[in-house]
């Protein structure tokens, strides 16, 4: 009489070792790239509220031009972080954008900027924006200024 093959049925999966393990080097990786993410992060967030800066700048501008009258770009009561107004000097009611705050982000900038109807800049006036997101390693800063054509700019890092 034959004796019955055994067959051995692998099964499937991971152990609970080999799980752990895994789990281990995830967290070490996370844990290295946790500090280069975060400085990500605040470049982007820089970046973003100095292109907000920049976009009120050409807006205002552009309005100047289009409406061949002086116009302002001037912050909101606190500073530029409590967000800003473009507003038409002749008549302070007529607000042509009212931009909300920016939290978490240091702002710094004149006490207002005054485009003729050429669009240039008044003059003596020289413009610039310092945009800091963040402290210590993790500080971001981004750069929004003007040329003497009234033509603003951007560019990484707190030198314009």
């Amino acid at each position: 009489m034959a004796m019955p093959s055994r067959q051995y049925r692998r099964s499937h999966g991971f152990t609970l070792v080999e799980m752990m393990v895994v789990m281990v080097i995830a967290a070490i990786l996370a844990g290295v790239a946790a500090p280069s993410f975060s400085k990500a992060i605040a470049s982007q967030r820089a970046k973003s509220a100095g292109t907000d800066v920049y976009l009120a700048l050409l807006k205002a501008r552009s309005e100047a031009i289009r409406r061949n009258a002086v116009v302002t770009l001037a912050p909101k009561t606190g500073g530029w972080q409590n967000g800003w107004q473009i507003v038409n000097p002749g008549d302070a009611t007529d607000i042509l954008e009212d931009h909300g705050a920016a939290s978490s982000v240091a702002i710094t900038g004149p006490t207002s900027v005054v485009y003729r109807p050429s669009g240039r800049l008044q003059a003596g006036s020289s413009v610039s924006f310092a945009v800091t997101v963040g402290t210590g390693a993790s500080a971001s800063s981004h750069c929004v200024a003007v040329e003497l054509s009234g033509q603003p700019y951007t560019k990484s890092g707190t030198s314009c």
